[in-house]
């Protein structure tokens, strides 16, 4: 009876072991994919307040970078840009690391080269206050020719017709910062209740009780990295923040009659990892439905 039950027992043993491998190499292959490959993904936003200039209008959201490189000096990542033909690039946040200290030369020179493809714009995330000397920093992405939104807004004109594009600094920033509200209400004031605005806005923790009531169209934010492992039905495992089953960390979201759309990100931060959770560069049309 014992020589029986140790003939099931090997029986068993070579499929669970073929299954365990198999696994294994899911894990590994999905490792791989979601830390070092680039994709890109195309979204449309939709809106009637859109003015017709703007009817196609072509944005490349990159967020969270951390440093990250794809491919030497970055070609991989600046040809996926400008094969996506941008009309304009935003940058929101966390282009730097505080985790490995990046240096500021990588945001400078990556800052001119997507800048060399299309307009540029760039807001602080919480990792430009960790590493401190952001007016460095800021300074350096203007020589390179990188617009710097520091709770300001800009108007984008086509056709004798115009968007605005506002962007606000993360709030660890200074604490005497123009507010998100301050902003939102210069905008009013300049361009009346009826223009088409975009709002870059580094925090996706902060749309729901606060970004969703500033009245912007469509709020671009990065920050919650995809939930860093994604599985089926979920919106993520783990926040930035290290909580569990964090909610606007990838795609479309509405609150408050306000629409987000939030990046997972390209980058991880110190030593993180994704897992089922590529890196994403972002291609956002706009179109007047």
């Amino acid at each position: 009876m014992a020589r029986s039950n140790s003939k099931s027992r090997r029986r068993w043993r070579r499929p669970l072991l073929i299954l365990l491998l198999l696994a294994l190499l899911l894990g590994a292959g999905a490792f791989y994919q979601s830390n070092f490959i680039l994709f890109t993904e195309s979204y449309t936003f939709t809106s009637s307040r859109l003015p017709e200039a703007f009817d196609g209008f072509r944005i490349v959201q990159l967020s969270d970078l951390h440093g990250a490189v794809f491919g030497q000096d970055n070609q991989d990542l600046l040809e996926a840009v400008e094969a996506a033909e941008p009309d304009l690039i935003a940058i929101t946040g966390d282009i730097v690391d505080r985790h490995r200290n990046t240096p500021f030369s990588y945001a400078w020179e990556l800052g001119a080269q997507l800048a060399a493809i299309a307009p540029t714009y760039f807001i602080t995330g919480n990792h430009e206050w960790g590493i401190g000397r952001v007016p460095e920093l800021k300074e350096g992405l203007e020589a390179a020719g990188v617009t710097v939104l520091s709770n300001q807004y800009v108007a984008l004109e086509r056709s004798g017709q115009q968007i605005v594009l506002a962007g606000i600094d993360d709030p660890n920033g200074y604490a005497d910062q123009k507010t998100p509200e301050e902003l939102a209400a210069e905008v009013r004031s300049a361009f009346g209740e009826d223009v088409f605005w975009l709002l870059l806005a580094h925090r996706n923790t902060y749309f729901e009780k606060q970004y969703s009531l500033l009245g912007a169209d469509l709020v671009l934010s990065g920050h919650g990295h995809g939930g860093l492992i994604r599985l089926p039905f979920t919106d993520g495992l783990l926040s930035t923040e290290r909580t569990l089953f964090p909610s606007y960390t990838s795609g479309f979201y509405e609150a408050n009659g306000a629409q987000v759309f939030i990046s997972r990100g390209i980058g991880n931060s110190g030593i993180s990892f994704r897992l089922f959770n590529p890196a994403q560069l972002v291609v956002m049309t706009l179109e007047r439905g």
